[in-house]
């Protein structure tokens, strides 16, 4: 959104548009142009026409800025541009003051991140070399040491101005309502459009097998059991029959756990109760029954807090009927809600509180970020509407649908940033970027900054390749 060129991240070259983003000089002009004429001078680093030429045509392809439409606007813009980069020149070099260093180790993942993002967009590496050329940024070597010096950079810069702020050096100024106003005026036409967004509560409702099919569950597990006792392999049997999709294959393997991180009738014979021993090393659990199915468990470690077991789980079968049953269950506690039945009350009794299943999405969540099943149907429903619609079953039983039951509090479609809404951020980044200022305008006086743009021939407006 609003970041200040010491907020902002550091160009970075994306892949779709690489060729684009070359270092461009000036458009034709009537004057020719020295693009390693130096623009500026700031301690004992010079800023060159091609430096310069390079950071505007980045910020126009960001559409930080606009494009400017003739030379009058070009020199404008040029001047923007110039005096951020020796604002951005005078903290990098308080870095040495301060003896902030930053290592290769903390930038060679990211490094090797953006190189190998860029690359994957190419089929090979002879068309990957031939684009690096073509945008002007050397070999594939050349290009990773010019994103180590751009990420190195940008980080000494954040810890500048952080360890500033931490000392007292830089204090955010006051901003008046006026400057407020006239910033977002100024930077609307760039901020990114406000997504759509909702909040909802819902209950969501799991399918429950019929009697019969949990006392089949229940009895295959206790012959699963009987075989363990009389010496079967733990681990081939839950390989074969264990149904937990999650441990299956490593033969029931749950590995470390500690309190929390299962239910509580499974935590009751792992950790034990006042009234049940805790199982200890080699021991087998009796078949007992979550909202899972009927477990047999056996502890195999335990180390402090910590245990370490395999489980075979034999879930009850749950059929159409059983889903069918679930559907219809949900339209009428949609029928409850509608009629004013308490949400509160309807939740506490229908809710798959055991499945970790939300009930309410009070903080407007973003429309596109939802799950698929939510996207659809939430569609064309506005604040207030009720629905029933189908999502995606658990982890350990993926093949048996739930159903939600919400009602949508509020429906937001997004669109332009308005300034009620962007004045406090807008606030705050006025008041950082005039604190950082006002430091900046001390350093100046404590350091040699010579500008002479006016001194260089400079062309008309720079064109940003089309990508």
């Amino acid at each position: 959104m609003m970041k200040s060129i010491f907020l902002a991240p550091t160009f970075l070259v994306v892949a779709g548009q690489l060729a684009a983003q070359q270092p461009a000089a000036p458009a034709a002009a009537k004057v020719p142009v020295r693009l390693d004429a130096i623009v500026a001078v700031v301690g004992d680093q010079a800023i060159t026409r091609y430096d310069l030429s390079e950071a505007v045509l980045t910020r126009i392809q960001r559409h930080e800025v606009e494009e400017p439409k003739d030379s009058a606007a070009a020199m404008a813009l040029d001047s923007l541009v110039l005096d951020e980069m020796v604002q951005d020149e005078l903290i990098v070099q308080k870095a040495k003051d301060l003896k902030i260093t930053i290592p290769d180790a903390d930038i060679t993942p990211q490094v090797d991140r953006q190189v190998k993002d860029v690359r994957s967009n190419f089929p090979n590496d002879a068309q990957f070399r031939a684009e690096l050329q073509k945008a002007g940024l050397g070999t594939p070597e050349e290009y990773r040491k010019y994103l180590m010096e751009q990420f190195r950079r940008q980080l000494i810069r954040d810890r500048v101005i952080r360890k500033l702020q931490q000392d007292g050096k830089i204090v955010p100024m006051n901003v008046t309502d006026a400057e407020i106003s006239a910033e977002f005026e100024r930077a609307k036409a760039f901020l990114p459009k406000k997504p759509a967004t909702v909040t909802f509560k819902q209950f969501v409702i799991a399918p429950q097998p019929t009697a019969a099919a949990k006392e089949v569950a229940r009895v295959k597990a206790e012959s699963l059991l009987v075989q363990l006792k009389t010496g079967a392999d733990f681990e081939k049997l839950a390989k074969r029959e264990s149904m937990d999709p999650e441990t299956k294959e490593s033969g029931g393997d749950l590995g470390w756990t500690r309190r929390g991180n299962q239910v509580p009738e499974f935590e009751r014979w792992l950790f034990g109760t006042p009234f049940i021993a805790a199982t200890q090393p080699g021991q087998l659990t009796p078949v007992f029954e979550t909202s899972y199915g009927y477990h047999i468990v056996r502890v195999d470690r335990v180390n402090g807090a910590e245990v370490r077991a395999r489980q075979i789980l034999i879930a009850p079968k749950i059929d159409s009927n059983d889903v069918e049953r679930t559907h219809k269950l949900a339209d009428s506690v949609a029928k409850l809600w509608k009629g004013g039945a308490p949400f509160d009350s309807l939740a506490k009794k229908y809710h798959d509180y055991r499945g970790s299943e939300e009930t309410s999405i009070l903080t407007p969540f973003w429309r596109d970020s939802l799950p698929v099943t939510y996207q659809k149907g939430f569609l064309l429903h506005k604040a207030g509407d009720i629905v029933v619609f189908q999502i995606a079953g658990s982890s350990k039983r993926p093949d048996v649908p739930k159903y939600v039951v919400s009602q949508l509090l509020t429906s937001d479609e997004g669109g332009d940033r308005t300034l009620p809404e962007m004045r406090e951020a807008v606030r705050s980044e006025l008041a950082q970027r005039g604190g950082v200022r006002r430091y900046i305008d001390s350093l100046k006086k404590q350091t040699f900054v010579l500008v002479r743009l006016k001194d260089v021939t400079v062309a008309e407006a720079p064109k940003a390749a089309k990508p």
